[in-house]
């Protein structure tokens, strides 16, 4: 069996059971490598020094998006004086700064690792893997409001 294929089956294998249920984090990271490991066609030597790479990036991501989402929760505009809602606003900015910053850091550790072009097709699957996941998303929850309307 080809790779090509080996990763075809393996990601619709994932996807059936994933969207079986309700997807948790595990399982749709585990679509998400196999979508970028299928769009990168990565070799073996850059898959053992990209992975690293991506996966300590997407984890200082995740923190830095629970950051923001925690500062964001606590800070209803309701509840907070102008000068609060001044310092929040500030750290908005800085949280966008440091996630520019991770961002432009991790592309310029990848291109020590991949050629260009691979980077610039890891940029496009993460955006395809993004709009697949929106729109299984939307498909799932026209359902349920279809549902709910006839009741």
């Amino acid at each position: 069996m080809s790779k090509t294929l080996k990763i075809l089956v393996l990601t619709l294998l994932v996807s059936a059971s994933v969207f079986a249920q309700r997807p948790d984090r595990k399982k749709i990271k585990a679509l998400k490598i196999a979508h970028i490991t299928e769009q990168l066609d990565l070799t073996k030597d850059e898959a053992q020094k990209f992975w690293p790479v991506y996966n300590s990036n997407e984890e200082a991501e995740n923190k830095l998006r629970a950051k923001s989402n925690n500062r964001s929760n606590e800070n209803r505009p309701e509840n907070l004086t102008e000068s609060q809602a001044k310092t929040h606003l500030l750290e908005m900015i800085n949280l966008d700064k440091e996630k520019v910053e991770l961002r432009s850091k991790m592309l310029n550790d990848l291109l020590k690792i991949l050629p260009a072009k691979k980077i610039v097709s890891l940029l496009q699957a993460e955006r395809s893997f993004k709009r697949k996941m929106i729109e299984e998303f939307k498909e799932r929850h026209s359902g349920e409001r279809g549902g709910r309307r006839r009741n």
